[in-house]
């Protein structure tokens, strides 16, 4: 009998707990398994405008890498067929078809991007492939009654910028909000969920709003027609690239706004640090993840753990980098839904299984903050806190809020 919390304490017991005895294959509909392996495949931005993310998908290699030394999951080897789509929607569908089409995977995992996902979202439903734990927040992805093979992971983008929302109205009353979004689901998430705490104040409270396109260069004429709205709050609703452009943009210009950044892009490592550090010291965001360049996890066991990985799986990545740290997490929890499977690895026990997540920890959570899914709520995690950047690494400040 297994135990869903916590199983992943360390990376040795985490691999021990996984590498359970063999298995005979269980379905005779069960493509990408054999008696020896689980071919798993995804779609991640290695180039273009969002390839800062692409260390999500290197570290999940590394991941798995480790799992299989120590014997796999449930005596199966897992192998993570990774591929490039450049953000690029049409790459994304080409990429999708590939895998399940010819590489014959058993389901898509974690592949990045609103739009990128959205391209194959139907597709995957239509030929009841498990698109599981989608590396994006918007609502769209969490719908289990319209898209019943279809499960997102990150915290919703409405939930986000609702807490930003509650924040700005209980510090700020009177603030002059500008927004900067990306022109998308996940850009226009953001600008539901201001909408849904501020509701007949948003007309007055939101002085500018601005959209990009991810094909732009840059978005300095955007930061420039914010700062000349007078708005003294600003919610960047941005992926990393253009993120560190805000940030550096806004300082530049000496534009100084109350700052509330999405926290897909609020990785030290590979979004604050290039906008220069000492150019985002103050800025907000909510998040769920302990952060590795924060003291206080110094001597955190699922810290140290983490750690002990990167040296010796990953020795040239990134350690400041936010991204490696989410990647590790959402690998850890693909690897507990296929240990929940057991000898039934059909894709409808997948399913199944990914929809019966109780209560599990990661050891790179914030403390109190635990995944749990159902048949009817696709969200594993919707729980965050605050926390606010002093120039060197995110401070926790206030209460983990339930979404």
């Amino acid at each position: 009998m297994f135990s869903r919390r916590a199983v992943l304490k360390g990376a040795g017991a985490g691999a021990a707990a996984l590498a359970m005895r063999p298995w005979a294959a269980f379905a005779a509909n069960a493509p990408g398994v054999t008696d020896t392996e689980i071919k798993i495949g995804q779609t991640m931005p290695y180039s273009g405008p969002a390839s800062a993310y692409g260390s999500i998908g290197r570290v999940e290699t590394a991941y798995f890498k480790m799992l299989n030394d120590q014997g796999g999951v449930n005596g199966r080897k897992i192998t993570l067929i990774s591929l490039d789509d450049g953000y690029s929607p049409p790459k994304t569908v080409e990429q999708t078809r590939r895998l399940v089409e010819q590489e014959e995977v058993a389901l898509i995992f974690n592949g990045l991007g609103t739009a990128p996902n959205s391209a194959v979202r139907d597709y995957l439903n239509e030929n009841k492939v498990p698109q599981l734990f989608v590396a994006t927040g918007a609502s769209k992805f969490s719908d289990p009654e319209h898209f019943p093979w279809t499960m997102g992971y990150n915290p919703s983008y409405q939930t986000e910028a609702r807490i930003y929302a509650k924040f700005i109205q209980a510090t700020k009353p009177d603030a002059k909000i500008g927004v900067l979004y990306q022109n998308d689901d996940f850009g226009k998430d953001y600008l539901i969920g201001l909408k849904d705490v501020l509701g007949a104040k948003y007309a007055t409270m939101v002085v500018k709003e601005t959209s990009y396109e991810t094909s732009e260069p840059t978005v300095d004429s955007q930061i420039i027609d914010l700062q000349g709205s007078g708005a003294d709050t600003f919610v960047i609703a941005a992926t990393p690239k253009f993120a560190a452009q805000t940030l550096r943009k806004a300082f530049d210009i000496g534009w100084k706004p109350l700052q509330c950044l999405t926290n897909v892009s609020a990785s030290v490592g590979s979004v604050l640090k290039p906008a220069g550090l000492e150019k985002c010291v103050g800025a907000l965001t909510a998040y769920y993840l302990k952060s590795p360049t924060d003291p206080k996890w110094k001597d955190d066991a699922g810290m140290q753990t983490w750690r002990d990985f990167m040296n010796k799986y990953m020795p040239d990545g990134d350690q400041k980098d936010d991204n490696i740290f989410y990647g590790y997490g959402a690998a850890a929890t693909m690897a507990q839904v296929l240990m929940q499977c057991g000898p039934d690895l059909s894709r409808e026990r997948i399913m199944k299984e990914a929809a019966n997540l109780k209560d599990f920890v990661l050891p790179t959570l914030l403390p109190g903050i635990m995944l749990n899914t159902s048949p009817t709520n696709f969200s594993p995690i919707r729980q965050m806190q605050l926390e606010r950047f002093n120039g060197q690494s995110w401070e926790l400040f206030g209460d983990v809020i339930a979404g």
